[in-house]
């Protein structure tokens, strides 16, 4: 298994990048596979325009190796916090630039061909506040993904991230139940991208998902 995980926090004690190695070390306790992590705010992406979808346009170094990563993988991780009721601009702007090679030479049909992702978002407010309004204003992250023929196998949100009111530090490394959820989590996803890799498929239940999505999408077309 190829696994690659992006990181969008940038600060130097970041929640959601400890989640994630906590993620990814769930995932290596059900299997061996090659995993990378990249930390989204040490690739310099050009903000994104539509002429990127011209054929033969020049693209920047970090962009090719933002494609490669994810080209390459079986399994996509995505960590970021949630600020200001949404996801940081950079990780906006990478999926918006993904658009050039995710989707087919239409800009209709997505070209990842199943390829199972999961989500962990962090952020300062508790739970029920997420779960009113701020999973439905970070929701273009996963909708996106599978608008690019990706299957989501799932999120985890981790709230109250801060240490105090406005003091931003790291406080899961405190959490036991949380880290252990998490791993618990890792491990399951492992279970899904073994089947990928197997069957070239991420589980039923996740492909009907998406061609709900496809079969919404065409009638909005058509009306």
């Amino acid at each position: 298994m190829k696994i690659t995980a992006i990181i969008a926090g940038n600060n130097a004690r970041s929640n959601c990048a400890f989640l994630a190695d906590t993620f990814l070390e769930g995932m290596q306790k059900h299997g061996e596979g090659a995993l990378e992590t990249h930390h989204l705010a040490n690739w310099n992406l050009e903000q994104f325009s539509t002429s990127y979808y011209d054929e033969g346009v020049q693209v920047e170094q970090d962009f090719t190796a933002m494609q490669n990563a994810i080209e390459r993988a079986d399994g996509l991780l995505i960590a970021t916090p949630v600020w200001n009721f949404s996801v940081p601009a950079h990780l906006k702007n990478m999926i918006d630039r993904m658009g050039s090679f995710a989707l087919d030479e239409t800009h209709s049909k997505g070209t990842l061909n199943g390829l199972p992702f999961y989500v962990i978002y962090t952020g300062g407010a508790p739970l029920p506040a997420w779960k009113g309004l701020m999973q439905s204003t970070t929701a273009h992250v996963p909708e996106a993904l599978k608008y690019f023929g990706g299957s989501s196998i799932g999120h985890h949100f981790e709230g109250k991230c801060t240490a105090g009111t406005g003091v931003f530090d790291l406080v899961v490394d405190k959490r036991p139940e949380s880290l252990e959820s998490v791993a618990l989590q890792g491990a399951e996803f492992a279970k899904v991208v073994e089947q990928y890799v197997k069957t070239g498929n991420a589980p039923a239940v996740h492909r009907a998902r998406s061609r709900f999505m496809r079969i919404g999408e065409w009638i909005l077309k058509k009306f």
